[in-house]
């Protein structure tokens, strides 16, 4: 039986490939990433966000799901976790000005056992921007 800190790692792990996955994806589709795993501090109500990427003008907050079948990962970014990048973008314009005047945009990427990893843009729209 497996402990749960080797679980955790594995799961660690896995994420963090499907990260390195999505950047390069990302990349060979002329973004650049911009941010990383960007924390907003605790009790702001935001989460994590996984990649902040531009290309020209548009400016990108991505989630990366690491999911067995492509069509989870978009199943698996529901309406509270929207909310909370939201909030995560919100600070990250704030702190990080000089992004304020770029359009904005909420991508995933899911990364699924065997196959190319799988970018959808504009996976969600945000209420406020």
């Amino acid at each position: 039986m497996k402990s749960r800190a080797e679980s955790g790692r594995r799961s660690e792990r896995r994420g963090r490939f499907a990260e390195i996955a999505a950047a390069w994806l990302l990349r060979l589709k002329g973004y650049r990433i911009v941010g990383r795993r960007l924390r907003p501090p605790r009790g702001s109500g935001a989460g994590e966000i996984d990649l902040v990427a531009r290309r020209g003008k548009l400016l990108v907050f991505v989630e990366i799901k690491a999911r067995p079948a492509p069509g989870e990962g978009l199943a698996a970014i529901g309406a509270r976790q929207q909310v909370r990048l939201l909030r995560a973008a919100e600070w990250f314009i704030k702190y990080q000005p000089e992004y304020a005047t770029c359009d904005l945009r909420f991508d995933a990427v899911v990364i699924s056992p065997g196959r190319w990893p799988t970018h959808l843009p504009d996976a969600w729209r945000a209420e406020r921007f």
